[in-house]
């Protein structure tokens, strides 16, 4: 394919994901309020019973950030195919067999990120905000401010979840070995706890645990699922 055939191909990829992202976007607009209701759970477990806002049209935009949201996650399964078509030309005919456990992996990392930072990160970093350093203040918590607040920790720990079919794809075309990951663990650790720093709500130890934690052990499993691709690859060779 040349330059341009690529780039009309990903504008169909583009343009079928956009489809998808947008008949998932009508269903959660029909149940918007049950969607709505169900992410705000965390914070009134946090002691926050209603949320406020300031502007007439929040409440609107809110419901469609919630929406989007929610759909982006139920249609990550037609993302990702559309993700995988758009890079199977590039396969061999043995690597595109691989295509029903990168979806199934894909998928379910995304919502089993997702789900760890519902249940786990947002109530103990909303505990910790409120109910440890909000005490002295009366709480007028802006609807808008938490969900954009919830939005990012979920789709970031969604993408974080990723890791391990990131590593398995970069192994399978050779280009990073168990080797390479083991030796240069340590620098990565340091990498993920700077980076667990930097996007962890707060500052302390647990959430700085609770966001490192798990990049380190998606980095540990991405290690064995390199070395399972590498003796694949060296059996095929006859090594």
């Amino acid at each position: 394919m040349t330059f341009l055939e690529h780039l009309d191909e990903l504008r169909k990829r583009i343009l079928w994901s956009a489809i998808a992202v947008a008949v998932a976007f009508i269903g959660c607009w029909i149940f918007r309020e049950p969607i709505f209701e169900f992410l705000s759970v965390p914070i009134k477990n946090a002691g926050i019973e209603k949320l406020t806002y300031i502007k007439p049209t929040e409440p609107f935009t809110i419901y469609l950030k919630v929406c989007f949201v929610a759909a982006v996650f139920l249609a990550a399964p037609a993302i990702l195919s559309q993700v995988w078509l758009f890079i199977a030309p590039g396969l061999y005919q043995r690597e595109k067999r691989y295509v029903i456990p990168f979806l199934v992996s894909s998928t379910a990392l995304v919502l089993l990120g997702g789900t760890f930072a519902y249940y786990i990160i947002l109530p103990t970093a909303l505990d910790f905000l409120i109910n440890e350093f909000g005490q002295a203040f009366q709480p007028m918590v802006t609807a808008i401010e938490y969900f954009s607040f919830e939005v990012i920790i979920i789709l970031g720990m969604g993408a974080i979840f990723q890791l391990p079919v990131i590593v398995a794809f970069l192994s399978m075309f050779g280009l990073i070995t168990p080797g390479f990951l083991w030796r240069n663990f340590r620098y990565a650790f340091l990498l993920m706890v700077m980076v667990a720093a930097v996007v962890s709500p707060t500052t302390d130890a647990i959430n700085l645990f609770l966001w490192s934690g798990p990049m380190v052990l998606l980095y540990l499993v991405s290690i064995v699922i390199s070395w399972v691709f590498k003796r694949r690859a060296e059996k095929r060779a006859g090594l």
